[in-house]
């Protein structure tokens, strides 16, 4: 019964890698690829992390699975806004059908931060 949840575990985080590399070649702009390859690619990896945990049953192999997960957790949004911010600020163009820029001239290009409620256009 173990071997069948180990097999789905696994077989689900591969197919939310696949996922996420098949949404990289069909978003239509840079940031809903970045969206797409980190929400993917972070589910499927923790889950063939919990997977290979289950599998060696060790102790030490579970805790270092463990702490490569929340490593992954904390550090893959983070690289996407920084990404996104990047190619915002180097004027990555929108996808043609998107609802609106958000950040339309609320963004202080000199200091590179949002600019805050008080400060003068």
């Amino acid at each position: 019964m173990i071997d069948f949840l180990i097999a789905l575990i696994c077989t689900i985080g591969a197919l939310f890698i696949f996922l996420a590399s098949l949404g990289i070649l069909r978003m239509p702009d840079f940031y809903l690829r970045v969206s797409v390859a980190t929400k993917g690619g972070t589910m499927g990896v923790g889950l063939i992390l919990v997977a290979s945990a289950l599998y060696f049953g060790d102790f030490g192999i579970t805790t270092r699975a463990l702490a490569i997960i929340f490593f992954l957790l904390i550090t893959a949004p983070v690289g996407a806004h920084l990404l996104g911010r990047v190619a915002y600020l180097s004027k990555v163009p929108l996808w043609k059908e998107s609802s609106g820029d958000d950040l339309e001239g609320k963004y202080n290009r000199k200091n590179l931060s949002l600019k805050s409620n008080d400060e003068e256009e």
